[in-house]
């Protein structure tokens, strides 16, 4: 089963974690804001995205393919300083068309914001977050930055692209 990692990164973490998943499981991967590769030749996808002002910073990419992909399986990892939960999950769903995300297995992985790489008006639209935030923590990371990398936190969709190749190899 021949799959590919699709991603899309503004900052950086998405592309760190496409490359780990790609540097451990052997598949191709693409960033889509640099070259045009047609998703159609795989059997299945797995799309990267980061989480920018609660929406997929890939999701104009997913729904002008989406003809393309929405017969494969697809697993979608979303970036962002937001721990997993019915937050970010909800951010996800309201990203797409909920056909699109019932179709998809999704992974949510936390990332990497430096202060002093934001582009001007992000680092603004953080400042004024942070001061409206009521969680204290997540108001001062708004402020600070954090580093929640891992590379052990990609393991979930390992186990998937495993499983798929596995079924791929059953049917064989």
């Amino acid at each position: 089963m021949k799959g590919a990692i699709f991603f899309s990164s503004k900052y950086g973490s998405t592309e760190q974690y496409a490359n780990w998943i790609a540097e451990a499981t052997g598949l191709p991967v693409f960033n889509v804001d640099v070259k045009k590769v047609d998703p159609s030749k795989f059997d299945f996808i797995i799309l990267g995205s980061p989480i920018i002002y609660y929406k997929l910073y890939i999701r104009k990419w997913v729904k002008k393919n989406w003809l393309a992909i929405k017969n494969k399986p697809i697993i979608f990892f979303t970036v962002s300083g937001a721990a997993a939960g019915p937050k970010l999950e909800k951010w996800f769903a309201n990203s797409l068309p909920e056909h699109m995300v019932s179709k998809m297995k999704y992974v949510a992985l936390r990332g990497r914001q430096k202060p002093e790489e934001l582009s001007w008006w992000d680092r603004r639209m953080l400042i004024i977050a942070s001061m409206l935030n009521k969680d204290s923590q997540s108001s001062k990371e708004e402020f600070e930055g954090f580093d929640y990398m891992d590379k052990s936190s990609i393991k979930p969709i390992l186990e998937m692209v495993s499983q798929l190749q596995k079924k791929s190899n059953e049917m064989v």
